[in-house]
């Protein structure tokens, strides 16, 4: 298994402003206030999957349809803004209705600091699937009938079991602190969160020593988010860089 020193070493490589470049948590850092850089990070969220520059490019698309300015956007949304914009399995009705949802929840409900921190309240931790329940019921129970694949794969039944791998990276971002997160929610501690899973972090995880699980599900983010809080409990995903920068070192 891999030592913390070694896993400490990665991290503190990669966890610098040049990450941000070729990630998508690029987008969220044009912004200033804090509501334009939570509803920019959840939409890069959404997106991330995929070839990486096939999404970037189409996030770059959808940025210049909000001009720049994202809690506008979404407190003006209406359908036909969006023209024909899609996604792979994100059609074009999938995003008005994602967007539309969010119009409700900034305009009534207090934005999605304030979902994530009474789902958060009502559970008290992340590790328990009803956390994300809380946050996708509340998509869920506003969504028109026919709502199509897209919706569903971008905001994701956690009790399918899932990894929630785009919905814990949109967390790390929120929580953690800068240069690369931005640490603009205060309602669910870091020491929390769990490492963004998906097959890269998986394999580079079990070559590692890190995650003996096959499968690339909700109990394979348990163990692996486990494993690394023996090397520092209060900060377990700060070695999502280190994942990242062993899997550089290896290609």
């Amino acid at each position: 298994m891999i030592t913390k020193f070694e896993l400490d070493k990665l991290a503190e490589k990669y966890e610098n402003e040049y990450f941000i470049d070729a990630d998508p948590v690029q987008f969220p850092h044009r912004f200033k206030s804090k509501e334009d850089i939570e509803i920019a990070g959840f939409i890069s969220s959404l997106v991330a999957y995929g070839s990486r520059k096939v999404f970037i490019k189409k996030l770059e698309q959808l940025f210049d349809i909000a001009e720049q300015e994202p809690l506008n956007f979404i407190l003006n949304f209406e359908e036909g803004i969006l023209g024909d914009f899609n996604y792979r399995f994100g059609k074009t009705d999938d995003f008005n209705q994602i967007f539309n949802i969010m119009k409700n929840l900034y305009s009534k409900d207090g934005g999605l600091e304030k979902l994530f921190e009474y789902s958060y309240k009502n559970v008290s931790t992340l590790r328990n699937l009803r956390f994300f329940k809380i946050v996708t019921d509340y998509f869920y129970s506003r969504v028109k009938s026919g709502a199509g694949q897209g919706f569903y794969f971008m905001i994701p039944n956690p009790e399918n079991g899932g990894a929630m791998k785009r919905m814990n990276m949109f967390l790390r971002w929120m929580v953690r602190k800068p240069p690369v997160d931005f640490g603009v929610w205060n309602c669910i501690p870091q020491s929390e969160l769990l490492m963004p899973l998906d097959v890269h972090v998986a394999r580079v995880s079990r070559q590692m020593g890190l995650l003996t699980r096959s499968s690339n599900d909700f109990k394979a983010v348990i163990e692996l988010t486990d494993n690394l809080k023996k090397y520092c409990p209060e900060d377990p995903v700060k070695y999502d860089f280190a994942t990242f920068g062993y899997g550089v070192s290896q290609d």
